[in-house]
């Protein structure tokens, strides 16, 4: 039993060998290949959990803009001084201790009657001359070439008024120092009423004869010192006034014209103020009639500061009052006094 199974087995084995020899010779053998093998895919690297909160940023101090505030210096604003319109700043940084500098300018009195002397004082550095202005007119007018130290005696015209302005300067362009002085003058006068202007009287008050009349829309002023007649009127047209050389001679021309009838109640002025009135269209229409008689005495009259177009005339009137003449034909006015 045992043989034929080994037999049989043997049979079995011999039979798929001759099965497996007739096949080979049609078919292509087949190569196993190495098996594939997944690729791992990376996985993301955790990252770490970061604080949430912002980090501290310490303040800076802020930068200053123009037009903005800026730091106040520890001392103060720096001191500021301006030569010939160029600023230097110093204490933060030092001025130019080679500049023309002034160190004072000044007059032996506060005040000088006009005509009088007064006498200037000054001392500079870091220049060797000097030049002083006296200032007229807002115009620099006479001129002193001084040394840079000493003292100078300036005699006053007597018809100053006012004050008296004079400059210092030494150095030139940028490197120019220049400071002004004003000495008040002294009104050596009184006026001879009141209330009285502002200004000073370019002279005493003096006694004439006056011819004074009034009229329809004005009156007529004659003054024996300057020979003049004056023609005011009150109508609001300009000029004012004017003032007319006086050209009447009593030996040759008549005290009034008898072919110029007035009607009853007014008055044909005659003499000075009759000649002028006559001969001049324009003073008669403008003041018309005379109002009143002419009066005739003994006046005051003073001549006050000048102004932009001369100098101002102030004439008592025959009733107290004074009539203020402005100068340029601007402006006449009644001056009443206090009461």
């Amino acid at each position: 039993m045992r043989r034929a199974s080994l037999l049989h087995v043997t049979w079995i084995v011999g039979l798929a060998w001759l099965l497996l020899s007739g096949c080979a010779a049609g078919a292509v053998p087949i190569v196993p290949t190495a098996r594939p093998t997944a690729t791992p895919t990376p996985s993301p690297a955790p990252t770490a959990t970061r604080d949430r909160a912002l980090p501290t940023i310490t303040p800076t101090r802020p930068i200053a803009t123009a037009g903005g505030p800026t730091g106040t210096p520890l001392f103060g604003a720096p001191l500021t001084v301006a030569t010939a319109g160029v600023s230097s700043v110093v204490g933060i940084v030092a001025a130019n201790p080679n500049a023309p500098r002034i160190e004072f300018f000044t007059a032996d009195a506060s005040a000088v009657p006009p005509g009088g002397i007064i006498t200037l004082y000054w001392s500079t550095r870091n220049v060797s001359d000097a030049v002083i202005y006296q200032i007229v007119d807002g115009a620099r007018s006479r001129l002193w070439n001084v040394g840079a130290d000493g003292s100078l005696p300036v005699q006053t015209r007597r018809a100053d008024r006012g004050v008296i302005d004079f400059v210092l300067s030494v150095g030139d362009g940028v490197g120019r120092a220049e400071q002004p002085l004003s000495i008040p003058l002294a009104c050596p006068d009184v006026w001879f009423f009141s209330p009285a202007p502002n200004d000073c009287p370019t002279r005493p008050a003096e006694e004439t004869q006056v011819i004074e009349q009034s009229f329809e829309r004005g009156r007529m002023v004659y003054i024996g010192s300057l020979d003049r007649v004056y023609a005011l009127f009150n109508d609001s047209f300009d000029p004012a006034w004017v003032v007319i050389d006086n050209r009447y001679d009593p030996a040759i021309h008549p005290p009034s014209e008898p072919s110029f009838p007035v009607p009853p109640g007014f008055f044909q002025p005659t003499n000075e103020l009759g000649f002028v009135w006559r001969g001049n269209d324009l003073v008669r229409s403008r003041l018309g009639l005379g109002a009143q008689p002419e009066q005739r005495f003994t006046g005051v009259i003073q001549i006050g500061g000048a102004g932009e177009g001369g100098e101002s005339l102030y004439v008592g009137s025959a009733d107290g009052a004074v009539l203020a003449i402005a100068p340029g034909g601007a402006l006449w006015e009644i001056i009443t006094p206090p009461s």
